[in-house]
């Protein structure tokens, strides 16, 4: 049924608002932490943000990818070409090599399907009404207990779409109840992890991960681009978004950078609770980490770049915790690691007209 020119035009302004609000919002986050940043280490020099504002408006043809690109360079003290705004990721990028398919990340039941892979600690789902295993055998609800503690004694539930830490609930065989699981809707129950002992001497609540973002080139070739450590505060059950301490990680080595960044972006060389300094540290297992979201992601190669939580268990098992095939955040590995995408020429994607981008969702 072809849509009426009142239909239509509201389209456009829908679209047009929504566009506003994605761009406002990345605006104000990022000003924010220009803000911090400059109180913290003083002024950023006026020809770096200048080039960033040349870069955002020659390059990516629009001023509003001006922001991230300043944070970017006060946090350097330099300017650097082929570094990715985050908006732009989020409504150029991901809509060209992501699309729908990169959506399903957020739909955990379909995990074991698509990857069919041990190092994911997935026991059991619950999705439209049905409880089933990570073999696709529905489950009675009487029986769902003893399916999910046969081997486990603490398991995680998370809901679709979960994300920063948000929708994650904890349960043992004493507390689990199915009704419960019903009422939060459809998600994934997993083992939970017991991390190994690096990892639980810096925290020994919260599992920690390590954020790898890995993309397919244009021949098909995948690689691994960026990777830090995210780690949890002491009286947290689990990683926060807004508590976190990001390390960067050196591919080559899989050693920790010497500084570690608060959610504000501040530096610091230790984790503020325990005290456990960074440099030095190497990453247990991280050969085996980097093979695995690469075998992984062959799997799923037209989702072009994806974000893995991987952590590492107390018997050097690697588990992937989750995949995010959506707005996966670049910003940081940019920041710290970057530019990490500049050969993959992703600044020629934006021909398309602003006023046709649907924001992430």
């Amino acid at each position: 049924m072809m849509l009426s020119g009142v239909e239509n035009v509201v389209r456009r302004s829908v679209k047009r608002v929504s566009l506003y609000r994605f761009h406002h919002d990345h605006d104000l986050q990022a000003r924010k932490i220009l803000q911090r940043l400059e109180s913290r280490y003083g002024k950023t020099d006026p020809n770096n943000l200048r080039l960033a504002d040349a870069y955002a408006r020659d390059v990516f043809g629009d001023p509003v990818y001006a922001p991230w690109l300043r944070v970017y360079a006060a946090f350097c003290g330099t300017f650097k070409e082929g570094w990715i705004p985050d908006n732009y990721y989020g409504i150029v990028v991901v809509p060209h090599m992501q699309g729908w398919y990169g959506k399903i990340s957020s739909l955990k039941p379909i995990s074991r399907l698509i990857f069919d892979d041990d190092e994911l600690p997935d026991v059991a789902y619950f999705a439209n009404g049905l409880f089933f295993t990570d073999q696709s055998v529905v489950v009675p609800e009487r029986d769902l207990k003893d399916v999910v503690f046969e081997h486990a004694e603490r398991v995680v539930f998370k809901l679709d779409g979960s994300g920063q830490g948000k929708g994650v609930y904890f349960f043992d065989r004493s507390n689990f109840d199915p009704a419960v699981i019903r009422s939060l809707g459809n998600g994934v129950i997993q083992t939970f992890i017991v991390q190994h002992s690096l990892f639980t001497a810096f925290a020994s609540k919260p599992v920690a991960t390590l954020r790898f973002t890995t993309v397919v080139d244009d021949a098909g070739r995948i690689s691994i681009r960026a990777c830090y450590l995210r780690l949890g505060r002491a009286d947290d059950t689990h990683v926060l978004s807004d508590r976190e301490i990001c390390v960067p990680v050196k591919l080559e080595t899989g050693e920790l950078c010497d500084d570690g960044y608060m959610s504000d972006w501040g530096a610091v060389d230790a984790h503020p609770d325990s005290g456990v300094r960074f440099a030095g540290v190497k990453i247990p297992c991280f050969e085996n980490c980097m093979a695995t979201v690469l075998r992984l992601h062959r799997r799923i190669p037209f989702v072009r770049c994806i974000g893995w939580d991987v952590t590492v268990d107390a018997n050097d098992q690697v588990k992937v915790m989750e995949w995010n095939g959506k707005h996966n955040d670049v910003k940081f590995s940019e920041a710290t690691q970057g530019p990490c995408f500049a050969d993959l020429k992703w600044e020629r994607l934006r021909s398309e007209p602003e006023c046709a981008r649907v924001p992430p969702g």
